[in-house]
């Protein structure tokens, strides 16, 4: 899988409610990290994430992760 520019160099935990979210792949977006559209120019496309139950999610916003969109620690080593 092709991996995004490099937003930030750290996750972002949030608290989450049940629904529907857009993670964004690109590293584009400038609400990360969620889609706002960046990514209209590029091949990328957003990931759609449901929540089943409110919770706190440790979102990936380097775009290296390998289990995308959840940090799996990928920005230590950049």
């Amino acid at each position: 899988m092709k991996k995004g520019k490099i937003a930030e160099k750290s996750p972002v935990m949030l608290e989450m409610e049940p629904g529907t979210y857009y993670w964004c792949k690109c590293g584009l977006s400038a609400n990360q990290p969620f889609c706002d559209g960046s990514h209209k120019d590029t091949d990328f496309s957003p990931m759609e994430v449901k929540i089943e139950e409110k919770k706190q999610v440790w979102w990936c916003r380097c775009k290296q992760t390998d289990n995308p969109p959840f940090c799996d620690g990928s920005h230590k080593k950049l």
